[in-house]
């Protein structure tokens, strides 16, 4: 029987490579590209958002990795890159929830005091 456990970190490490790989890259010609070139739209924007921390991390020790994508379609690239990035770090909407607790909010069920 195979034990699991074993192969956790080699799916992580996979996991890992895979998601590096699709980091947006350098910017080879400085300035706005082409109309007729390709450029990242929404949905790869959102992807370079989520994955965002591990191209950072990457992006320290190679050059050629970057964290942007500067040949993109404008606002929409952006909205997806932020949005990624809203999804990856768990967004702001539970941020006040879990810290009303420890503000003086009420919890439900409890008086107020």
């Amino acid at each position: 029987m195979l034990d699991w456990k074993r192969f956790i970190p080699v799916l992580g490490l996979i996991a890992l490579l895979l998601v590096v790989g699709c980091a947006a890259g350098p910017n080879p010609v400085p300035g706005p590209s082409p109309a007729t070139e390709w450029q990242a739209g929404f949905w790869l924007g959102l992807w370079h958002g989520f994955i965002m921390p591990i191209a950072f991390v990457v992006s320290l020790f190679n050059s050629g990795v970057g964290i942007y994508e500067t040949h993109n379609v404008g606002n929409l690239y952006n909205l997806g890159f932020v949005l990624g990035a809203m999804i990856f770090f768990g967004g702001a909407g539970g941020s006040g929830a879990r810290g009303a607790g420890r503000r003086g909010g009420t919890e439900p069920g409890r008086k107020f005091e």
